[in-house]
């Protein structure tokens, strides 16, 4: 019974276990299905419903672990495209994934960078992105790593920003610069990817280019983030930093602003992202991180994403859609799991009621009821997608209007913050202004009283003397009164003199202090009572003169009453001047201030003018190091400019460029004028150093015209004879020398004052000289001469070829005795046809002799032959060309002769030396035809004598060919003792000679064809036809190929006119 009652519950744990792995397994092969279908090699953007079920799956398992076990099964090493999906889709699982995932994708972080190393090494144009892409993943993951507060999709407020960076302005410092370096990332992907689509032509509407774009609506999300957040922090660092330490950050902070601007107008255009997302529109300008007010200003750029989604077409392997939502946790998968259960129960305890149970239509019924469910839960959630979109487009204008009201808010604080600051200044100066008025009112004010005091002072003083007058005169009638006796009058006449003493000596010292006066008070109190004692006696002993005495009783008492008034006004001027003492006090107090604060700004701004003066002198000085800078810059890309002529002269390359002499003549004067203008500028210069413009013009212009004068001159060497070449070119590297001494001189102050360009100017008149002797000497010769030139060259030619015949049979001779066998025929072979060639050549040239007598005879009239060559002069010029041709030919076919026979030469040679011959002859048979009649006897002999030429130039090619395959020793091809790796081995070799050797043919043949248009050049092929001297317009002789070996003296010179027709006659041996 136990073990009966005991089975279900096993059966349910085996259900769950088996319920569980299903759903494992069901939710591993979701993922596997989606990551296959998001990564592959196809050119076509990741679908944003693969990408979604990633995302959940993230979501689902909380971390990133089931993809990265996916991920690093793919070969990203074989495929650039499946790697930049590969990038893509990790930006996307980083951006809105799990929180986890992003520790999980830096436990692969050096696979990443593996993966971007291998891409980056390789010349693809997906590589390239993909290591750019994988830089970008890399940094984003060690920011958001260092950085845990920051989420990976940079959605932050402003106060966790704030937080982040922190109080410390080093941590803040570094922060900016991190972003930077995020922000510096994004562009580069975004910049490459914009690059590549304009130069493969592609366009945003078709699936190779939505391949390249798709990444950039995470660019675009990311790099809006990161431009809030510079803005932010250098704010904030301008508000602790000066200015000059910002410098830097400001104009990183500019170039990425542009570069930003210039991306996002760029994608804005775009057919692709306008149906994916909104743009943020940057403003014209950069904010002004100096003023602070412009922070108020700025608006935090706003993302919004389309709000329909990408239409999914179903594919044929597509599984269900997994719904975002669980119904349930347990009733779902029991459901799911029931008729597993039921089997296992049938299959241990047999069916139930023979084999049918109401339950089986329950079980039905609750899978059609889930399906229903799950359609409903399906639209319910794509319902609430929707909804999410429109929410979050709302949330994000909404953001935006938040951030423009913050921003209004913070302008509107800070102009408030402005306006108290300037009421503030303003209070101020009122006050200020108030106690400047009240400090003159109360100067105005003591300045009356003052004046007051000193009229009633004044008026005292008057009050004194006139009772000091009435005092004399009552002084006076006493002394009349007391005369009786001569005592009473000496005692009445000293107290005059007293009273006088004192009444002056108050009257003089006035301003003494009061006790001196009390003092002086008291004594005339004393005397006064001593008076009065004797006034007493004397009116005891005048009894007879009663009368007199009360008068003098009546006197005593008013000079006593005048005596105390006096005394009053005598207090009442003590303290009168004892105010009048304070006042003048406080004056002065006021006037040591005055003087001491006058004192001091005039210190104040006597520093300011030695400071000023200070500062003159380091702008003097300041602006002498700019110019002196400016000069050194110049001197150094000067420097640059000739170094890269001297480079030049190296080049392999510039082997094939030619100049004229008459260009290179006009170089060198005007790099002579230029030495001039360099010389006065730095005369100039030397006078006023604070001017450095002249001398830096004239510098530029010398540095141009002396590398144009070097690269022209050794232009011009690859034409001239070897001589002129080497001194031309040896001349060149000289001037180089100099003027890059001269310019060392002159970069330096100590040996600036002597710098002398003289030695340049030698060097260049030696070019210049060089330059007139390489002009073209045919232009030189007179047309009088001319007639005198033909004879002469025709000479020459017969004498030459005469001379080759002579040389060919010392030659035969020379040869029968040294060898013998194989090597004495096929040297008497060879020479044999060279013998018979030059008969051939002396016939044409005797022909072509009688052909040119003719046409004088019959063209030049009533005319000298001089006379008829001077008109003729073009013609002329041809016919003497094709004779030194001809001479100049047989020449070299001897000297090639000789070698081959001397086995120091090449049968090529040879070979080239018939060919030119031929070419030559075919030259002299055109410039004689050109004036001989048409039906003329002597041209057939000319034409018969020139074919008769080819024929026998056909026979020496042949003879040297035949000779040449007879002398070598062709060795048997035997590889049968090597094995397979050994014949792989030596074919690569071979592969690799023949390669090399068709390089080198096609360089001798673009070579060959450079040298034959410059030996056009120098031959003066006309372009028109010319009108001869007799009025007939004749064919212009055409320039015949020339062997580009360099000129030879006297006969075995080139000629310079050689001309030749355009169609040449057919050889037999071409």
């Amino acid at each position: 019974m136990n073990s009966i009652r005991q089975v279900p519950t096993r059966v349910k744990t085996r259900r769950t276990e088996a319920n569980l792995g299903a759903e494992r397994e069901h939710f591993d092969k979701r993922q596997l299905s989606s990551i296959s279908k998001a990564i592959n090699s196809t050119e076509t953007p990741v679908k944003e419903k693969h990408a979604r079920r990633i995302i959940l799956g993230t979501h689902r398992e909380k971390g990133a672990y089931t993809f990265w076990s996916y991920a690093l099964g793919f070969p990203l090493a074989s495929s650039s495209i499946l790697s930049w999906k590969f990038c893509h889709v990790l930006h996307k699982v980083l951006r809105d994934g799990h929180r986890n995932v992003l520790q999980d994708c830096m436990r692969h972080h050096s696979s990443l960078v593996e993966v971007g190393q291998v891409w980056g090494n390789l010349h693809d144009k997906y590589g390239q992105l993909v290591y750019i892409y994988s830089k970008l993943l890399c940094t984003k993951l060690e920011f958001h790593v260092k950085h845990a507060d920051i989420p990976p999709n940079l959605e932050v407020t402003d106060e966790v920003l704030e937080r982040t960076a922190g109080t410390d302005i080093n941590n803040v410092f570094q922060l900016t610069v991190e972003v930077f370096d995020y922000m510096d990332t994004e562009l580069k992907l975004a910049e490459t990817v914009i690059r590549q689509l304009n130069t493969s032509i592609a366009i945003s509407t078709l699936t190779s280019g939505q391949c390249r774009l798709s990444p950039l609506t995470q660019v675009i999300q990311d790099s809006s983030h990161l431009y809030h957040f510079t803005v932010k922090l250098l704010f904030k660092l301008h508000a602790c930093l000066p200015a000059d330490t910002l410098q830097g950050h400001r104009e990183r902070f500019h170039d990425q602003f542009h570069s930003l601007k210039t991306f996002f107008n760029k994608a804005r255009d775009m057919m692709y992202f306008k149906r994916l997302i909104q743009i943020p529109k940057l403003p014209d300008s950069p904010p002004n991180f100096l003023h602070a007010a412009s922070l108020a200003k700025h608006v935090k750029p706003v993302v919004v994403m389309a709000d329909e989604e990408e239409p999914e077409q179903p594919d044929d392997d597509d599984d269900e859609p997994e719904p975002l939502i669980e119904v349930s946790d347990v009733s779902t998968p029991v459901l799911q799991a029931q008729p597993q259960q039921f089997d296992i129960f049938d299959q241990t305890f047999g069916p139930a009621n023979g084999g049918f149970d109401d339950r089986d239509l329950q079980i039905e019924s609750l899978k059609h009821d889930l399906e229903l469910l799950r359609a409903e839960l399906e639209r319910v959630r794509t319902e609430a997608q929707r909804y999410i979109t429109q929410l979050k487009s709302q949330i994000n204008s909404l953001e935006a209007e938040l951030e423009e009201q913050r921003a209004q808010k913070q302008h509107a604080l800070v102009e408030n913050e402005q306006l108290r600051m300037e009421l503030e200044a303003t209070r101020r100066r009122n006050a200020e202004h108030e106690g400047l008025q009240t400090t003159f009112i109360e100067a105005d004010k003591k300045s009356q009283a003052t004046e007051q005091r000193y009229n009633k002072l004044k008026e005292k003083h008057t009050e004194l003397v006139a009772s000091h007058a009435e005092l004399l005169r009552k002084s006076a009638d006493t002394v009349r009164m007391l005369s009786a006796t001569q005592q009473t009058q000496e005692e009445v006449e000293r107290t005059k003199h007293q009273l006088s003493f004192e009444i002056d000596r108050i009257k003089q010292e006035s301003d003494m202090k009061l006790e001196e006066q009390k003092f002086e008070v008291e004594k005339l109190r004393r005397d006064l009572e001593e008076k009065m004692a004797e006034a007493m006696r004397i009116k005891a002993t005048l009894q007879s003169s009663q009368m007199t005495s009360e008068h003098m009783t009546s006197s005593m008492t008013a000079l006593q009453a005048e005596k105390e008034r006096l005394m009053r006004s005598v207090s009442e001027r003590e303290a009168e001047l004892s105010s009048l003492r304070q006042a003048a006090q406080v004056q002065q107090s006021s006037l040591q201030q005055e003087r001491e604060r006058s004192s001091r700004e005039l210190g104040d701004l006597q520093g300011k003018l030695q400071e000023k003066s200070s500062q003159e002198e380091q702008l003097k000085q300041k602006l002498l190091d700019e110019q002196f800078a400016l000069l050194q810059g110049t001197i150094t890309e000067a420097e640059d400019i000739i170094q890269d002529a001297v480079d030049k002269l190296d080049d392999p390359l510039h082997i094939r460029c030619t100049s004229s002499p008459d260009y290179l003549i006009s170089r060198a004067e005007a790099t002579l004028g230029s030495i001039d203008k360099v010389k006065k500028g730095h005369a100039g210069y030397l006078s006023n150093m604070g001017d450095a413009g002249a001398l830096l013009r004239a510098l530029t212009q010398f540095s141009h015209l002396t590398a144009d004068t070097i690269v022209n001159g050794s232009a011009t060497a690859h034409m001239a004879p070897t001589d002129h070449a080497d001194r031309l070119t040896e001349n060149c590297r000289g001037c180089a020398t100099e003027s890059l001494q001269y310019l060392k001189d002159l970069k330096s102050k100590t040996t600036l004052p002597r710098a002398d360009p003289a030695a340049i100017r030698i060097i260049i008149h030696k070019i210049l000289n060089l330059g007139q002797e390489l002009r073209p000497k045919g232009m030189d010769v007179r047309q009088d001469e001319l007639g005198d030139l033909v004879d002469k060259e025709m000479a020459a030619t017969s004498a030459a070829i005469e001379e080759a015949v002579r040389r060919i049979d010392e030659m035969m001779n020379q040869a029968r005795k040294d060898t013998s066998g194989i090597k004495l025929e096929v040297n008497e072979r060879i020479l044999f046809s060279c013998t018979d060639l030059m008969k051939a050549i002396r016939m044409l040239i005797i022909a072509s002799t009688d052909l040119q007598k003719e046409i004088v005879e019959g063209g030049r009239g009533a005319a000298s032959i001089k006379e008829f060559y001077a008109r003729n002069s073009r013609w002329t010029e041809g016919l003497i060309s094709a004779a030194k041709a001809v001479g100049w030919g047989a020449t070299e076919m001897v000297e090639s002769a000789d070698k081959v026979v001397l086995h120091t030469g090449k049968y090529e040679e040879l070979i080239v030396c018939s060919h030119e011959i031929a070419a030559s002859t075919a030259q002299l048979v055109a410039a004689s035809k050109v004036k001989a009649e048409r039906g003329s006897k002597r041209l057939t002999v000319l034409q018969q004598a020139s074919r008769q030429v080819n024929q026998m130039a056909a026979n020496v090619v042949a003879s040297t060919r035949t000779g040449q395959e007879n002398l070598e020793e062709k060795d048997t091809m035997d590889f049968s003792g090597l094995s397979l790796i050994k014949l792989r081995k030596e074919e690569m070799e071979s592969q690799v000679k023949v390669l090399e050797l068709e390089s080198r043919l096609g360089n001798e043949r673009l070579r060959l064809g450079e040298l034959r248009k410059k030996h056009y050049d120098l031959a003066g092929v006309p372009l028109e036809p010319v009108s001869e001297g007799n009025g007939v317009t004749s064919s212009p002789a055409h320039p015949a190929p020339m062997s580009p070996k360099p000129s030879k003296p006297t006969l075995m010179k080139k000629p310079m006119l050689a001309q030749k027709p355009n169609i040449a006659p057919k050889n037999p041996f071409m």
